[in-house]
C-alpha cells in the first residue's frame, strides 16, 4: 500500500504530465506496492483536482472489457475512469498538440435517464435506466511513456482516457441488438477491423452493470444524464496527423474523427 503523501506525489506527477504533454515512467516498476485500490486513489485525487479548477464529471468510461485484454494484463474484471466536460470533442477533429501517444477505440455510448447504485445492480436495471445509446469513438492516451502500463498504471491515468466524440443518431437500448450489432473500424478508407457487440464482456449492458457495481465500493454510482462509454468493440488504433478513423455501427450509425496537428 502507498503513504498518502506518495499518492497525492503520484497524481501530481500524472496531472503535469498531462498538462505538459511529457509521459513520465512506469508507475508499478518505480512504486511495486502500488495496488489497484490504490491506483483509484490516485485517480480520483487527479479528478478531485480537475474538478477543483472547475472541470465537471459529465461520465465514466470502461477499459479492458475484451476478455484476451484481461489476459494480458493478468487481471480478471474490467477497469474504469472518469468522463469530464473538456473531454468532450465539439467537433468532428482531434489536435496532437493536446495529446501525447493518441489511440481510438470504436465503442457504444450509454446516456443514462436515471441514477442507478450498487450493489445487487442487473442488467435489467441498467437498461431501465438508460435513456439511449450512441455510437461513440474514445480517444485512449497514456501518460506513462511508451504505453508500458500494467493495471495500476491505467487505471491511476484515469483509466488512459483522453478525449470522447458521439454520434448524431440515438437509439432506445431495447431497440438494439446488445449482442449480434456489428462495427466496422475503418482508417483512411481502409476496413482495420470487424466486430459485434458481444466482443464487450458478452453484451455491453454487462459492462455498465459491472460499473455500477464496482462503483458501489467506493460510495459512489452512475448519476442520471451520465455519459458511460461502454468499452471498445476491437483493439485501439494508432493515430498520427491527418489520419481520418471511421466506426460505423449497424442500425446507430456512424462517427467520424479527423486527426490535425
Amino acid at each position: 500500500m502507498l503513504l498518502d503523501d506518495t499518492i497525492k506525489l503520484i497524481s501530481n506527477e500524472l496531472y503535469n504530465a498531462g498538462n505538459e504533454k511529457k509521459p513520465i515512467e512506469p508507475l508499478v516498476s518505480r512504486f511495486p506496492e502500488i495496488t489497484i485500490n490504490c491506483a483509484y486513489k490516485i485517480q480520483l485525487e487527479n479528478v478531485r483536482k480537475r474538478v477543483s479548477e472547475g472541470e465537471r464529471i459529465i461520465g465514466k468510461k470502461i477499459g479492458l472489457t475484451s476478455y484476451s485484454m484481461q489476459k494480458l494484463l493478468g487481471v480478471y474484471e474490467p477497469d474504469y475512469g472518469h468522463i469530464l466536460n473538456t473531454m468532450v470533442l465539439l467537433k468532428n477533429e482531434l489536435s496532437l498538440s493536446t495529446v501525447i501517444q493518441p489511440k481510438a477505440e470504436g465503442e457504444i455510448a450509454f446516456v443514462m435517464k436515471e441514477g442507478i447504485e450498487g450493489p445487487g445492480v442487473t442488467s435489467t436495471d441498467i437498461i431501465s435506466a438508460t435513456d439511449f445509446v450512441m455510437p461513440a469513438i474514445e480517444i485512449i492516451d497514456s501518460r506513462v511513456r511508451d504505453w508500458k502500463i500494467k493495471i495500476e498504471d491505467t487505471v491511476a491515468d484515469n483509466a488512459s482516457s483522453a478525449f470522447m466524440l458521439v454520434g448524431t443518431k440515438a437509439l432506445p437500448p431495447n431497440e438494439v441488438d446488445m449482442f449480434s450489432t456489428g462495427m466496422v473500424f475503418l482508417k483512411n478508407g481502409e476496413i482495420l477491423a470487424t466486430a459485434a457487440a458481444a466482443a464487450v464482456m458478452g453484451n455491453p449492458v454487462n459492462a455498465v452493470t459491472w460499473l455500477a457495481n464496482k462503483l458501489s465500493e467506493f460510495g459512489a454510482g452512475i448519476k442520471k444524464r451520465e455519459i458511460i462509454l461502454s468499452g471498445a468493440l476491437t483493439a485501439a488504433v494508432d493515430l498520427k496527423e491527418n489520419d481520418v478513423v471511421e466506426v460505423a455501427f449497424d442500425r446507430l450509425g456512424a462517427v467520424t474523427l479527423k486527426v490535425t496537428a
